[in-house]
């Protein structure tokens, strides 16, 4: 089974999550390119039960483009968005991609807002498109 390490900035906040997640993907809406200062969003989804979280995190709550609410955990020291919480996915914790630091990290399968993407950008091939 893998075991993939995420954290902040600083360090401080860090995540543990055991095995593969369920779902990769990226966003494209505007609060996701605002919340990352990008052009988009790249999250990774894991059962909650596979992720552990250690150090302090501040929680910071945002309703999306879609209409339902997710509760960012970021850390206080570095303010680094490292994982969330989606109303209706209570079963899931969500990690930013970034956070893991491993240009291996497997693609997204998934591109969510798709219309609103940045016309540079190219989904890998394969990947579901979602507008």
């Amino acid at each position: 089974m893998s075991r993939r390490a995420a954290s902040c900035d600083c360090g401080q906040l860090s995540l543990i999550c055991e095995g593969e997640p369920v779902r990769v993907s990226v966003c494209h809406c505007l609060a996701c390119r605002r919340r990352t200062g990008s052009a988009f969003g790249w999250q990774a989804r894991f059962p909650r039960e596979a992720v552990t979280i250690e150090g302090e995190s501040r929680e910071y709550v945002r309703r999306g483009d879609s209409g339902s609410s997710a509760r960012f955990g970021f850390c206080p020291v570095c303010a680094s968005t490292v994982y969330w919480r989606a109303e209706g996915l209570e079963a899931f914790v969500t990690v930013a991609v970034g956070a893991f630091a491993d240009p291996d990290f497997p693609p997204p399968g998934v591109s969510v807002y798709d219309g609103r993407r940045s016309g540079w950008i190219q989904m890998p091939r394969g990947c579901e498109i979602i507008d």
